[in-house]
């Protein structure tokens, strides 16, 4: 196995990705493709949204199993608007990482956040954690949504992100595949210590998993202080710490390191009128319930005091580094692909 740390993080201002000649594009891209405009001095970070249903997230799996998901109400729609206003208000692009299973159930919803101009990424197909399958079943899992993906949209998807970060950098054989399978870059580590996931002697910036695998894996985002790692990329975190560390800490981060931070949350923490599931431990109703009537307003905080775009533009030098070929934003759908 091999870490090998990026040799050029840049600055994290957008370079605009060259038009791929192949697809015939010659206009300049539309409003809502375009990056945010970015404020001078300020540098541009990347901002995902892991999108699955209330009833799918690993805390609520005690009492609720994937037999048990079509008799509960979706109400993905609804969250999934309020976050595209959000977004357009605030002129920020992200990255959503999408389930397979709510694409094929939710295709019209998929495609109206590729139309406002962000990206769409590959969740897995029904938030099983990788470490619970064979590889013969990742692979299945990672080649079936990403074609669900592809034909939902109509556009390549190069990027990946397990459920509940269950790739460690020691699973080779998960990069293997993802590389094997087109995938150009992971998201799938937050390297923290946590106890249903993490792996918190990870790098905390992008690295390179497999010397021969043209893959990048590019973790969630943690600060040092006094020699201690700690969360400030988002999910949980973000709902139960004060803004002002979140922002104290990401500001530290682009300070200190010089690196864009990456953040992420997901469509249920903006919905507090979500159903309460019954039976819960304390500590799941503490994880899933907490604060998700504040969650909106800081969000607006965030949108406002950050600047924010899609994984693959802000980190395509980094994607780009350990592939062949230019950039890989944007690329056209191949409809041949098998």
């Amino acid at each position: 196995m091999s870490l090998e740390l990026d040799r050029d993080p840049g600055d994290g201002r957008h370079q605009r990705a060259p038009l791929d000649e192949s697809s015939g594009a010659k206009d300049p891209p539309s409003r809502a493709d375009s990056p945010p405009r970015v404020r001078p001095g300020k540098t541009v970070n990347a901002l995902s949204v892991d999108v699955e249903e209330y009833f799918q997230v690993t805390s609520l799996s005690e009492r609720i199993g994937r037999n048990d998901w079509q008799d509960h109400p979706s109400r993905i729609e609804d969250s999934i608007e309020k976050i595209l206003e959000l977004f357009a208000d605030n002129d920020a692009k992200a990255t959503f990482f999408v389930l397979g299973w709510i694409a094929e159930r939710h295709p019209e919803l998929v495609r109206r956040i590729a139309a406002g101009g962000h990206e769409i990424a590959s969740h897995g197909l029904e938030h099983v954690r990788v470490h619970e399958q064979t590889p013969a079943q990742f692979r299945d899992d990672v080649t079936r949504t990403r074609k669900i993906l592809e034909d939902t949209t109509g556009t390549a998807v190069i990027g990946y992100r397990a459920a509940s970060f269950s790739i460690t950098p020691e699973m080779t054989w998960a990069y293997e595949i993802l590389g094997e399978t087109d995938h150009r870059y992971s998201s799938s580590v937050h390297p923290i210590r946590h106890d249903l996931y993490g792996a918190p002697r990870a790098p905390r910036f992008p690295f390179r998993p497999l010397e021969q695998a043209t893959i990048t894996e590019l973790p969630i985002s943690t600060v040092e202080v006094a020699g201690k790692r700690l969360p400030c990329g988002g999910g949980g975190y973000f709902r139960l710490f004060p803004y002002a560390y979140t922002r104290w800490a990401l500001n530290r981060v682009q300070a200190r390191d010089g690196r864009p931070v990456m953040v992420y949350f997901h469509p249920w923490e903006v919905d507090p009128d979500q159903p309460r599931v019954s039976g819960l431990s304390a500590k799941s109703r503490f994880r899933h319930y907490t604060n998700l009537r504040r969650m909106t307003p800081k969000l607006h905080r965030l949108l406002r005091d950050f600047t924010w775009d899609r994984i693959d533009r802000v980190f395509a030098s980094n994607i780009a580094q350990w592939n062949d070929g230019p950039s890989p934003s944007p690329r056209p759908y191949r409809s041949d692909r098998k």
